[in-house]
């Protein structure tokens, strides 16, 4: 069963994470932009159970930090996408309000992601690495976060179905 899972996961993990490194990255939208491979890795967190989760975290942690894009030490968003990807299925599992509403998936992504910035931003800062000025900073977090307000809603359901096409193992007569 894991082995399927795995296996099913991984090239999906691996396509979304290319596709941002290859055309996402490539847009100049003010704001900072988005990070599709974020919002995919926190949405499957909130549908997912606490430990795929932390799992989630793990694999989009390392892919994060192998990205061209990222900046600081190799590590740093590995730990922060776990923390928010364990803390994020944490609170919402096994609450039908949360994952079974599209609105709270947007709601509880968004604060994930804007929670991730502001982690990534106090670990740069105990780890010495330079920042930009606060406006700049508050800009970014800000742009990052509408973005991602507005392109949840239109990606949620493809993420969806995409979990349950991994985790769903109820066969078709």
């Amino acid at each position: 069963m894991l082995t399927r899972q795995l296996s099913l996961s991984v090239p999906i993990f691996l396509f979304i994470f290319l596709f941002q490194e290859a055309v996402v990255n490539q847009f100049k939208l003010p704001g900072g932009g988005f990070s599709l491979f974020a919002i995919f890795a926190l949405v499957w967190a909130v549908i997912s159970t606490p430990e795929i989760a932390a799992l989630t975290g793990f694999g989009a942690g390392i892919l994060m930090d192998m990205s061209q894009s990222a900046g600081g030490p190799v590590g740093q968003w590995t730990l922060i996408m776990i923390i928010i990807c364990y803390g994020v299925s944490y609170l919402s599992y096994g609450d039908g309000n949360i994952n079974g509403n599209p609105v709270g998936v947007v709601f509880i992504v968004v604060i994930a992601n804007l929670s991730a910035g502001l982690l990534f931003l106090a670990s740069s800062a105990l780890l010495g690495v330079t920042t930009g000025s606060f406006t700049q900073i508050l800009f970014t977090l800000l742009g990052n976060s509408l973005w991602t307000l507005v392109l949840t809603p239109i990606v949620l359901p493809v993420f969806s179905f995409m979990h349950n096409f991994v985790f769903e193992t109820r066969t078709v007569l």
